[in-house]
């Protein structure tokens, strides 16, 4: 891998990593049609950490004093001082933050008679060459994003102050709003075209959360998510052939951080501004024509962009 592809991944990987148009949709639609070999896993891990530090860089006041609380939550809980009530605003969204990912966990349950967990089905549609999965998880993102907007146009008129000034709905996230969140990126964790940050962000909406807050739930959330996912692949990475030289992988790491982001501050604007429906437009037109071209291949049993055959 030269230095200027690897930078082009890295540019991918952090523009779609946080975008809501989701970047395993972008990446297995991009080996299928130009038929791009999986790379490196060390470098996919390395890209990730590239998008981590984009989102600790964007986030960097409010991890470093949920860190500090989460220090002295543990003092007060082996101290017996913690109590429920009277928490500070940081604590609350702390255990928000871990209720949030106990979602999570459903990942690693077996499937019964698959010899798989729940996580492996999403390699397995990342890789099984039929996009139709990837073209429906793609029109799922669209669906949730117009609901979350729709909810947040809602919320917005319904917290309006007396004197005209919009208040933007609640700030504050309940164990029920932590949970569905949850439960949404989950669910993008298997399938690959239905976004991590579209589908957070949209259960947040539809919860009646305020757009900054949701946003800033949905981005902090992918912390402990995203570090889980690179520690999970590295020791399999670690094991195998690095694939990619010093400097290439450098590159795209500072590529992908860069372009995190900026992505991330640009998401923020639209977010505010009320401009996610450029996502919507976005994501439905591509699921339906990824769509349409996965059921052309599944009657004619080739790739309409190679011409290799296909097996389903």
């Amino acid at each position: 891998m030269t230095v200027w592809q690897a930078i082009l991944e890295g540019v991918i990987q952090g523009a779609t990593e946080f975008l809501p148009i989701s970047s395993s949709g972008h990446l297995s639609l991009s080996q299928h049609f130009f038929g791009m070999q999986a790379g490196s896993l060390l470098f996919d891990v390395m890209l990730h950490l590239g998008t981590l530090a984009a989102v600790v860089a964007v986030y960097h006041r409010l991890v470093g004093r949920l860190l500090c609380e989460l220090v002295r939550l543990l003092r007060d809980l082996f101290t017996g001082r913690f109590r429920w009530r009277g928490m500070s605003a940081d604590r609350r969204l702390l255990l928000m933050l871990i209720f949030g990912l106990i979602p999570l966990f459903l990942l690693f349950l077996p499937v019964p008679g698959t010899g798989m967990e729940v996580r492996d089905f999403a390699d397995r549609w990342a890789t099984d060459g039929d996009i139709v999965i990837e073209g429906c998880s793609l029109l799922g993102t669209a669906l949730l994003l117009t609901l979350g907007v729709a909810a947040g146009r809602r919320t917005e008129a319904r917290h309006i102050s007396p004197g005209g000034r919009r208040l933007g709905g609640r700030k504050d996230f309940t164990a029920g709003d932590a949970l569905t969140v949850g439960f949404a990126q989950c669910a993008a964790a298997v399938f690959p075209g239905l976004s991590r940050s579209g589908s957070t962000l949209a259960a947040g909406l539809m919860r009646g959360v305020s757009r900054r807050a949701a946003l800033d739930y949905s981005f902090v959330i992918g912390i402990p998510a995203i570090l889980a996912a690179v520690l999970v692949e590295m020791k399999t990475a670690a094991a195998q052939p690095a694939g990619v030289a010093a400097l290439p992988m450098a590159a795209g790491v500072v590529a992908a951080a860069a372009v995190g982001f900026l992505a991330i501050r640009l998401l923020r604007w639209m977010v505010v501004t009320d401009r996610l429906s450029v996502f919507v437009a976005y994501t439905f037109a591509l699921g339906a024509v990824v769509v349409v071209l996965g059921l052309i291949e599944h009657g004619t049993g080739v790739n309409i962009a190679t011409g290799a055959k296909l097996s389903f």
